[in-house]
């Protein structure tokens, strides 16, 4: 049987306050505690370790370099904690809940305008959003479903096809100093990249049979938001899903300068972990969500199945 030799919850809690704030007195404060209580809990924790957290220099605390690294992880460990507690309590209020990982722009600019009629349609459940954009394994996270771009390639998940991508360019007028004629006159201007998808404007520029070694030039931005920022502010062009700025471009003051169709090799999928597929939360989100993507779906890109992986 493992022992663990984790301390005491009372110590934990004492120590990261203390450390936040290199201060017993405002831990104290914060925990309703006394100073001398909160330094007790920090002795015993020092005792513990066989480690000095602190040095204690006139009226004021300062953090060893142990006691920095060892805050950083307990801290760490206790919001963890907090997400697990808070998200477990969720599941026993009486109610249904589903914790689903999602892309941010794809989740402010097409979910979330849609999640009204699904609560309309469901009161009973509700869904918990928060931002992944790596793959992760479900085993290690409280989540039980992402919305994910890419190939279904996750062990142990199924995973259904919720539609394909097209992409386009698009920049401030002002940006652009003559016409635009041909995908190639592009190479003119400042490009800016996603660093989550760093070869889309090389693939871009491949699929019009243009090789250059400046695809590969220009600042990187994290989020397709950033993108369409960037470009809205005149630094240059920027390549982003289509449905993400359609029907907005005046909006933005963004124009697409060469109307090129290109529908990315990767889709969109809802991926979940193969054993929860039967759970109510999940299968009335999953058929709604499948509803809500064949009507959105463009009928020239192909439909894929569910498929266990």
């Amino acid at each position: 049987m493992r022992k663990f030799r984790t301390p005491g919850t009372a110590a934990l809690l004492a120590f990261e306050a203390a450390a936040r704030h290199e201060s017993f007195t405002h831990a104290a404060r914060e925990l309703f505690l006394t100073e001398s209580a909160v330094s007790r809990q920090i002795a015993t924790l020092e005792a513990q370790l066989g480690v000095r957290l602190f040095v204690r220099a006139k009226q004021r605390v300062v953090l060893t370099r142990a006691g920095r690294l060892y805050g950083t992880q307990v801290r760490r460990t206790l919001e963890q904690l907090d997400r697990d507690t808070l998200s477990i309590m969720a599941h026993g209020s009486g109610g249904g809940y589903l914790e689903l990982a999602v892309l941010p722009t794809f989740a402010s600019e097409w979910l979330i305008p849609r999640m009204k009629d699904f609560d309309e349609r469901h009161p009973e459940v509700r869904v918990n959003m928060g931002v992944h954009t790596d793959l992760f394994t479900f085993d290690e996270t409280h989540f039980e479903a992402a919305i994910h771009f890419g190939q279904p390639t996750w062990p142990g998940t199924s995973s259904d096809y919720l539609f394909g991508e097209e992409v386009v360019p698009v920049c401030r007028p002002s940006l652009l100093k003559g016409p635009v004629r041909t995908a190639a006159d592009l190479l003119m201007y400042p490009l800016l990249h996603s660093t989550t998808r760093p070869s889309a404007w090389t693939q871009w520029f491949a699929e019009q049979r243009i090789e250059d070694h400046r695809t590969l030039q220009g600042v990187r931005y994290e989020l397709h938001t950033m993108l369409i920022a960037g470009a809205a502010a005149g630094l240059g062009i920027a390549l982003v899903p289509k449905f993400f700025v359609e029907g907005q471009l005046a909006t933005f003051g963004l124009t697409i300068p060469v109307d090129v169709k290109s529908v990315a090799e990767s889709a969109y999928y809802l991926v979940y972990p193969t054993e929860l597929t039967h759970g109510q939360p999940l299968s009335v989100f999953r058929e709604w969500l499948l509803m809500q993507a064949s009507a959105y779906r463009p009928d020239d890109l192909p439909v894929a199945a569910q498929r266990p992986v």
